[in-house]
């Protein structure tokens, strides 16, 4: 290779890196921002438009008109001929674990929190370059990467965070080991209360201090696990945790500060006693039976749910029982989507990606997976609109006021350009760094390929 073919690329990762970071999109950043000739994915689960054409002034979708659209006077205005490509929202992930996407248990465990706290920001990038312009944190230390984000030092995705899950002993989310019980009130507190991934609780008294904590330092909503998990290595996945009267205690701290408690929850059991106690949200649900999915239909309470891929299991040893209850879990992957069509729950996307950098690239490609059960504008739509409305149970929690996952006049310029039809060919969201041309999250370029 000669030193002229070395610089050029040199170039090439230098611009690239520039761009990761904002810097290229903070100093030449226009205005406004003219879409000509875009066909629209509004967020609803319609038919793409006709030839359209979008404004984009400061953090908002100014006007959207079939006819010529007069750039404002005297602003630096960017026009892009969308030739008749996609314009339609950012993708909303609604169970992301922004801290925990791509270390390894052991590492989490044992790791330098500092050195995290980079990964997660790298990934951060990463994730809103693969379109994702928002995430709902289901669960981690996600605290200062989002005010990180938001003041504009790291490129990321609007992060709606739940901070640190609140399990009870022995539930999921406890990663103690058995020399570091009896737990001792006022004693130390274990690794993952230390780093704000989890906090355990059990009574309604522990339940209330530690929801008040997670809302004092800037939650949007709260997640309890109100039944086993996968991850966790003391927890069996039939197990149902929580009482009842701590669940009540839980949503009546979250509903005085005007917001929700969503719960991790597989069994009809644990599924059960969370919505006896007044819970909005369920994760996962794969393990229900029938009535338990007419109950949630019934009382109009939220199911955000995951397409699991075999290879998730892929963090685990093998042979081991955090294998096993994964495996167990995906074979209900099936059984939790058709029975949310069969009662028409209120259901939101979300990828729930663990442990996993080279998982986590295949964000999309999650997204993509609910093509088995729904059509893809109905994929779309439930990434976009249907999340962005899962997003307002926050109420005045939400840190980022305003309409998300729809292209319409007032919203928030979250926007993706795509080479391609995803309502025909939902395929198009599994591949971003070739299909999604242009990312744009409030209204800022992050790419533009379109040039």
């Amino acid at each position: 290779m000669n030193v002229r073919s070395v610089n050029r690329k040199c170039a090439a990762v230098a611009a690239a890196f520039l761009l990761a970071t904002g810097a290229l999109a903070q100093d030449r950043a226009p205005e406004s921002v003219l879409f000509v000739n875009v066909r629209v994915f509004d967020g609803s689960g319609g038919k793409l438009s006709a030839p359209t054409n979008v404004l984009v002034a400061g953090s908002l979708i100014r006007t959207i008109s079939s006819a010529p659209i007069a750039t404002p006077a005297g602003t630096n205005t960017l026009t892009i001929d969308g030739k008749g490509r996609t314009l339609m929202p950012g993708l909303i992930d609604m169970h992301w674990h922004t801290m925990m996407a791509r270390p390894t248990p052991a590492m989490l465990l044992t790791g330098d929190v500092g050195y995290f706290n980079l990964m997660a920001g790298a990934e951060a990038t990463a994730t809103l370059l693969r379109g994702f312009t928002t995430v709902r944190d289901m669960g981690g230390p996600s605290f200062g990467l989002k005010r990180a984000i938001d003041d504009g030092i790291v490129v990321g995705p609007r992060i709606f965070p739940s901070g640190a899950m609140i399990s009870v002993t022995g539930g999921h989310g406890d990663f103690r080991q058995p020399f570091e019980l009896p737990r001792t009130i006022g004693a130390p507190q274990s690794r993952g209360e230390q780093l704000g991934a989890a906090m355990i609780a059990d009574s309604p008294d522990e339940v209330r201090v530690r929801v008040r904590e997670q809302l004092l330092l800037g939650a949007s909503q709260i997640k309890l696990t109100a039944g086993g998990g996968v991850a966790s290595p003391h927890s069996p996945l039939d197990a149902t945790t929580f009482t009842e009267a701590e669940l009540r205690a839980a949503v009546e701290a979250a509903e005085n500060w005007g917001t929700y408690v969503t719960v991790h929850a597989y069994t009809s059991e644990s599924i059960r006693r969370a919505i006896a106690a007044g819970v909005k949200c369920i994760e996962h649900g794969h393990l229900m039976d029938d009535a338990t999915a007419r109950l949630i239909a019934e009382k109009g309470i939220w199911l955000s749910t995951q397409a699991f891929p075999d290879e998730m299991a892929d963090a685990f040893p093998p042979g081991s029982d955090e294998r096993q209850k994964a495996m167990a879990v995906f074979a209900g992957t099936d059984n939790v989507f058709t029975l949310a069509k069969k009662y028409r729950i209120k259901t939101a996307f979300g990828t729930d990606v663990l442990f996993s950098a080279r998982l986590a690239q295949r964000q999309g490609e999650l997204l993509a997976m609910l093509r088995r059960w729904y059509t893809a504008p109905e994929v779309l739509a439930m990434a976009t609109g249907t999340n962005g409305q899962l997003l307002q149970l926050s109420g005045k929690r939400n840190p980022y006021p305003g309409k998300i996952g729809v292209v319409e006049e007032g919203a928030l310029a979250d926007l993706l350009l795509v080479d391609g039809d995803p309502t025909v060919d939902i395929g198009l969201v599994a591949d971003p760094a070739k299909n999604f041309l242009v990312i744009m999250k409030d209204g800022k370029i992050y790419k533009n390929s379109t040039r």
